[in-house]
C-alpha cells in the first residue's frame, strides 16, 4: 500500500518591491503551515520520517525559484518542493516594478492508518 495524503494547506505569499521569486513562495508556504495545528500527529505512532510532506510552488517564473531552500521551511518529514507556472505577476509601470505573487500546496501524507490508534502518553 502506499502512503495516503492526510493533510492539504494552501498559502498566498508575495514579493511587493524585490522581484524574488523565492521569497515569496517562503511566504506562501508560512501562510499555509500557519493555518495548521496538528497535534494528532504527535499522537500517532508514527515516526517523523514516515512523514513525507509534498509543496508545490506557483509562480510566473518557476525556474526562478530556489526548491532547496524552500525545503528547509518545513518543521518535520521528509519534504520534496517542486514549482511549476502558476502565481501572478502584476506590473507596476509608474515605479518600473513587480509584485510576484506566489501560491503553495502543502501537502502531508502518512502510512496507511487502520482504526488512527493512539500510542500510549
Amino acid at each position: 500500500m502506499t502512503d495516503q495524503r492526510v493533510i492539504i494547506e494552501m498559502g498566498m505569499g508575495n514579493d511587493q518591491y524585490g522581484q524574488d521569486y523565492t521569497k515569496a513562495a517562503a511566504r506562501a508556504i508560512e501562510d499555509a503551515i500557519r493555518h495548521s495545528s496538528l497535534p494528532i500527529i504527535k499522537s500517532l505512532s508514527i515516526a517523523e520520517t514516515d512523514m513525507r510532506v509534498s509543496v508545490t510552488i506557483g509562480v510566473q517564473r518557476p525556474e526562478a525559484v530556489n526548491t532547496d531552500q524552500l525545503a528547509t521551511k518545513l518543521p518535520h518529514g521528509q519534504v520534496t518542493v517542486k514549482a511549476v507556472k502558476g502565481g501572478l505577476n502584476v506590473e507596476n509601470p509608474q515605479a518600473g516594478t513587480v509584485i510576484v505573487i506566489a501560491s503553495a500546496a502543502v501537502e502531508v501524507f502518512l502510512p496507511p492508518q487502520s482504526g488512527w490508534k493512539l500510542k500510549d502518553s
